[in-house]
């Protein structure tokens, strides 16, 4: 968790004057522990005047340097009145709210108090307790920590938004489909409102509906699913493989095979998932797809930035479709989604099934389309994060690694075949059993470690698929692993809670099997 301390003015001042040597060392303590220091632009011009005239030479410049400016947005101003008797204090406790992550005020002025529940204030006999607790917490995502790496870009970003007014459809969306096509090498990116739209676009364009049988596994998210009931295809459910989770090709090929068979459903399509940031198998699911004639659509929503023997996921499809969901590897601060493809006919027709199956313009309807627009401010936040973003993925790499070297031999770890790169959207162990899995989580929750179930309940047992005909024991794979995976907290600030997660991670596993 992102951790945030906001100086006030009395300890600046100490700082700059040195006066006091404890506050020197908190403030060296605090930068060590990565702590993010603010300093309130609105008490600024007094401390400038006040340690001029306390210190000769005082180190003003280096002191600036070495924390973030916290301003105070025009709402602020109008919510504390001119008249308010402590409006600085008012100012710095709003500004100080707005903050990702949890905040605190150090201050040493017993007369300073906090205007906004939220926000406290510690003196410097506090702080590091403060600190201590607050550190102790281990976010399962950290897009607070994230977003204060970036902030100033990020905020850059949303004025030049907000300055141009063209919220719809504006120039960040056509620069956004530029970087995402160099990035994942395709001819096309055409942004969307979301992965799910992502997924349903191409299936519109390629003209699938009932009759039709769209084959895919049936360990994911209902979304993987959900997109061929809603055009009225069917899913056809394949299990996976035990070892990537993803789907399985000899299963795949055979139950194409079977439906083939049928008088009643055509295969039309496949959609391997890339499950928690792996790429599927995609030679062995081209080698068939090339024999039965049918187009693949690439669920590449967790994968986005994985590598497929040099290939970038959303590229590995005849389209590939991924979200920027907030929680995914590249995320936006809402939904979106985008849709990959070197096919300029299915570019084409995309764009227009993205906004309502417009023609010409707007007025001129050729189609039946969606309403499937990425928002313009959305698409600022990506480009900005998209800047990090390869940084990230090796951070994510590096987290992965720490996880298995040190969870090797207690617990089943990720497999990743050679040759291929994950995304890491999840790291998910398996344990033995539920119990196993449900003592885990109990014990990880005592320590301030979240966990996460991803899947819970297989989509053949869902009950909107229930008019399928599926049963328990329909596919046993995904049935066993849905029982005993687990997620622990992944994201690219990890690093310096890996091995404390790793070692509660071991030492209830070990008790619960008795070593």
């Amino acid at each position: 968790m992102s951790l945030n301390v906001v100086i006030n003015d009395d300890v600046a001042l100490e700082l700059l004057t040195s006066r006091n040597s404890k506050t020197q060392e908190l403030f060296k303590y605090l930068k060590e522990k990565g702590v993010n220091l603010w300093y309130p632009i609105v008490s600024a011009p007094d401390l400038c005047e006040k340690s001029a005239e306390q210190s000769e030479g005082s180190p003003i410049t280096s002191f600036f340097d070495s924390v973030k400016i916290l301003s105070a947005i025009g709402n602020h101003w109008k919510r504390v009145p001119e008249t308010h008797p402590h409006r600085r204090g008012a100012l710095i406790s709003l500004a100080a709210a707005e903050l990702p992550g949890k905040t605190v005020i150090w201050s040493n002025d017993s007369s300073f108090e906090s205007l906004v529940n939220s926000v406290s204030v510690v003196n410097s006999d506090g702080i590091k307790e403060w600190v201590e607790q607050g550190d102790s917490q281990v976010p399962f995502i950290d897009l607070g920590y994230q977003q204060l790496i970036m902030r100033e870009e990020l905020e850059q970003r949303i004025f030049s938004v907000l300055s141009h007014g063209q919220y719809i459809l504006g120039p960040e969306i056509k620069e956004l489909e530029k970087a995402l096509r160099r990035f994942v090498g395709t001819k096309h990116a055409i942004v969307c409102s979301s992965g799910t739209d992502a997924l349903l676009m191409p299936l519109m364009a390629w003209g699938i509906g009932p009759g039709d049988a769209v084959f895919t596994a049936p360990f994911t998210f209902v979304a993987t699913a959900e997109v061929v009931s809603l055009i009225g295809a069917t899913p056809v459910f394949v299990d996976i493989d035990p070892q990537t989770f993803n789907i399985d090709p000899i299963k795949l090929e055979a139950s194409i095979e079977e439906v083939s068979r049928r008088s009643d459903l055509r295969p039309r399509a496949i959609i391997p998932v890339d499950l928690f940031g792996l790429p599927a198998d995609y030679v062995a699911i081209w080698d068939i797809a090339k024999r039965w004639n049918l187009p693949v659509l690439e669920d590449a929503a967790q994968s986005f930035g994985a590598l497929y023997h040099g290939k970038r996921a959303g590229s590995l499809g005849t389209a590939g479709a991924t979200s920027f969901f907030p929680a995914k590897p590249l995320g936006c601060y809402g939904d979106g989604g985008a849709v990959f493809t070197n096919d300029d006919q299915l570019a084409e027709k995309l764009l227009s099934i993205r906004v309502h199956g417009k023609g010409k313009d707007k007025y001129d309807n050729v189609r039946t389309g969606l309403n499937a627009r990425l928002d313009t401010i959305q698409a600022a936040i990506l480009l900005t994060k998209l800047k990090y973003f390869a940084g990230e993925l090796e951070k994510r790499e590096k987290v992965a690694r720490m996880y298995s070297e040190l969870l090797t031999g207690h617990v089943k770890t990720p497999h990743v075949p050679d040759g291929l790169t994950s995304a890491w959207a999840q790291y998910s162990i398996l344990l033995k059993n539920e119990y196993e899995r449900e003592q885990l989580i109990n014990a990880l929750k005592k320590d301030g470690i979240p966990t996460a179930i991803y899947y819970p309940k297989p989509l053949h047992i869902q009950e909107a698929f229930v008019h399928l005909g599926y049963k328990m024991g329909d596919f046993p794979l995904s049935e066993d692993i849905s029982k005993r995976i687990l997620s622990l907290p992944m994201h690219p600030y990890l690093a310096d809670k890996v091995e404390y997660i790793a070692e509660k991670v071991v030492k209830c596993v070990k008790m619960v099997r008795g070593k």
